[in-house]
Order: C-alpha cells, then sequence, then structure tokens
C-alpha cells in the first residue's frame, strides 16, 4: 500500500527535507510545493526503473574510501608543489588509454568521481565497447604507474563492491 503512494520512501523524505532547507524561511507554500515534489518525483523515477545495485563488500568498500581519501591529500600536495613551481623538473600533462576490465555502471560512476575529484586527474571519456577510459593527467610520468594504480587500487575494489 505505502508502495503505491510512495515507491522511494528514502528518496521522497530526502526531496522534502532538501526542498525546505534550500526554502529559508518556510512557509506553507515551500511545505505544498516540497510535499508535492516528494510524491511526484518518486513516481518519475518508477517510471525510469534504476537498476538495484548492492554493495557487496562493505570491508572493500572502506578500504577504497581510505585510499581515495590518501590519494587526494597526496594529490593535493603534487598539485600545489606543480603550481608554485617547487619542482625543479619539467612537467608533462597528457592524455592516456586505460583498459578497464569494469563494466557496472555505478562502479564507473564512482570510479569516474575518484578519478575527477583527485587533483591532477580528469575522466575525458569512456569507450563501453572496448572498455578503455580516456584520462587526462597533470604530471604524466610513466603511463603504467597510472595504470597499475587505477586497476590495483580502484578498479579491484570496485569489482569486489559492484557485482
Amino acid at each position: 500500500m505505502i508502495r503505491a503512494v510512495l515507491p522511494h520512501p528514502l528518496l521522497a523524505a530526502g526531496l522534502f527535507g532538501a526542498w525546505l532547507m534550500l526554502s529559508e524561511p518556510v512557509s506553507a507554500g515551500d511545505i505544498a510545493v516540497a510535499l508535492i515534489a516528494a510524491l511526484t518525483i518518486p513516481h518519475v523515477m518508477r517510471l525510469l526503473e534504476p537498476d538495484r545495485s548492492g554493495v557487496r563488500a562493505p570491508g572493500a568498500l572502506l578500504r577504497l574510501v581510505g585510499y581515495v581519501a590518501v590519494d587526494v591529500v597526496r594529490s593535493n600536495y603534487a598539485v600545489a608543489t606543480i603550481i608554485l613551481g617547487r619542482r625543479k623538473r619539467e612537467r608533462v600533462s597528457g592524455f592516456m588509454h586505460v583498459p578497464l576490465d569494469l563494466r557496472n555502471r555505478y562502479g564507473l560512476a564512482v570510479l569516474a568521481i575518484i578519478l575527477t575529484s583527485t587533483p591532477g586527474t580528469l575522466w575525458v571519456q569512456y569507450d563501453r565497447p572496448t572498455g578503455r577510459l580516456l584520462l587526462h593527467v597533470l604530471d604524466l610520468i610513466e603511463e603504467q604507474e597510472w595504470i597499475d594504480l587505477i586497476k590495483g587500487r580502484y578498479e579491484r575494489l570496485l569489482l569486489e563492491i559492484f557485482p
């Protein structure tokens, strides 16, 4: 019964709460619009039929979060040294291809977020038929090191997390 009215109750609650937080000060009209959004948008999501994707390995997820946190701090330091001119050698930026075995779209989305939020790297393009990722790296020294890092640290764990 409740699923007929609210097919995605957490989404509805999140929409309602977010709408009210963004409407400062809250009026009766804001509450009405938040309620309408909370009741209609989950029905649109039901029509889109998003895939259900569960996390298979919570331990791998925690390891991934730890790796990403350390790598973001390390990358921030490396990019800062490049920008401030403290590195003596010439910086070489460039594009490279990374062959991926990961095909789960949620896993690919998480990998895109990781790579784009890490300073000095940018997810440029993904070719689904070949599984090749085009990546831009600010300080590209050795392509194979980047491939090993992405496949060994991130992709391996994402393959465990997403079925």
